[in-house]
């Protein structure tokens, strides 16, 4: 038994040293924050401008990469510099992913109260019984039953808020419910949400940004390194230097692995990869493999609209941060596969044979016209790719493999509608886009 206690304090120990091996730069934001170059880690040098060609296409404004919490890669495009302040979008989840669990550290929330029990009766147009088997979990893993196809699925008024399913059997991106996790946390602490933010998160890490509301989403906006503090945070699992800001270890490891059974891909408001199925936003569809086979396995991420990414591999001791506009048109709200291009252009220059990609940036695909009256082009240069196309209920409405470059299609016996158009080159890239049928 002693030696098995010794073991134990051993592992712990070890476990503690490696943690504190990462670098943490000085609260001051405006103090220096410490670089390695890529020579030093024995990267490749002649793809770093193939990444950042291919970023500039793709509408970035900011790229930061961090190998042990030290500035690898450093990328402003444009007007855009590192003191411009940008939206997170639904990256900023994984803040209030984090905050619920202080609050429950706290003792101030439990994931298994109600959420009526911090917004009072009738926030939905549910039934009293159906409300209140609503609980903060299930805000937390998108399972809360409600009726994500109303016509604007932020809508946070109580009549947007409909019955469509028991809690926990149904999967569904449902942004309402989340923003009104906020509404939870502010009644829980009493405190606003940019205060409670600043208590619990800014002050230890030297994190700046505030939330905005923008009709009825509270969006996150900071400067790009912000966005890497954050990260740096979530990478040494809730510590910052030394300085414990999640204590409890149970609910940080429940927030970044599985959260239910429905969709393996998603935590607490975080993507998790390196699983054997995921599905994505508007879709009841369950996607075989992982969302980015060629990133990291037990790469998790924050993703937001538009391609707003933080990406944190523990494993290979690398984040990623990407602001900007959108990759493409009609890339869907949450870019996985555009998560998953970056970690081709990244592996590259990290030397990684098996995940070197060509030296020129892959064109992205175009559709169109849009929207779609009664026939839609789909053209990828220089790929030969396979299509799929879904309705928003899951359902495959249209098949082809083996496309070389242009497909065309006719929709005249389509209904009117949004449809996912999903392309997966035969070198395993995917893309996914939103079509709009309008006859």
């Amino acid at each position: 038994m002693k030696s098995i206690y010794s073991f134990l304090v051993l592992l712990f120990f070890c476990s503690h040293a490696k943690a504190q091996t990462l670098y943490f730069p000085p609260l001051v934001p405006t103090a220096q924050w410490d670089t390695l170059s890529p020579a030093s880690l024995g990267w490749c040098p002649d793809p770093i401008d193939t990444l950042y060609d291919f970023l500039q296409q793709a509408n970035t404004k900011a790229f930061i990469v961090l190998k042990d919490g030290k500035i690898v890669l450093e990328k402003y495009f444009g007007t855009f510099t590192a003191d411009s302040a940008w939206y997170w979008a639904s990256a900023g989840k994984t803040i209030t992913s984090f905050l619920v669990g202080k609050a429950q550290e706290e003792a101030l929330l439990s994931l298994n109260d109600p959420s009526s029990m911090y917004q009072g009766a009738g926030w939905t147009d549910l039934p009293p019984s159906q409300e209140d088997s609503i609980l903060i979990l299930h805000q937390l893993t998108m399972t809360s039953g409600l009726d994500d196809g109303v016509p604007d699925n932020h809508c946070t008024i109580d009549t947007c808020l409909k019955y469509l399913a028991p809690v926990g059997t149904r999967w569904a991106y449902h942004n309402a419910p989340y923003t009104l996790l906020e509404t939870v946390l502010e009644n829980a602490t009493a405190q606003p949400i940019n205060t409670y933010t600043q208590l619990k998160l800014k002050n230890q890490t030297g994190m700046t940004g505030a939330w905005y509301m923008s009709d009825f989403d509270n969006v996150f906006f900071s400067k790009p390194r912000s966005m890497a503090r954050f990260g740096l945070l979530i990478q040494n699992h809730g510590i910052w230097n030394g300085d414990t800001l999640l204590h409890d270890s149970n609910y940080f490891n429940q927030m970044v692995n599985t959260s239910q059974n429905l969709n393996l891909s998603y935590g607490y408001l975080w993507w998790l990869n390196g699983k054997s199925s995921f599905m994505l936003p508007g879709l009841q569809t369950v996607f075989p493999g992982s969302y980015a086979p060629q990133a990291p396995t037990d790469m998790i991420a924050a993703l937001g609209k538009n391609g707003q990414i933080l990406s944190i591999s523990p494993s290979k001791g690398i984040l990623f941060i990407r602001m900007g506009d959108a990759p493409g048109t009609n890339i869907v709200d949450v870019p996985a596969a555009f998560c998953n291009e970056i970690w081709i252009k990244l592996n590259a220059v990290m030397c990684s044979p098996a995940e070197v990609t060509e030296s020129q940036p892959d064109p992205l695909p175009k559709v169109y016209p849009l929207p779609v009256l009664n026939q839609f082009t789909v053209q990828w240069s220089g790929k030969t790719f396979n299509a799929e196309v879904y309705d928003l209920s899951g359902r495959i409405k249209f098949q082809a493999n083996q496309v070389d470059q242009i497909l065309n299609e006719s929709t005249d016996h389509w209904a009117n509608g949004i449809y996912v158009l999903k392309l997966t080159s035969l070198s395993n890239e995917v893309k996914y886009m939103k079509i709009q049928i309008q006859h």
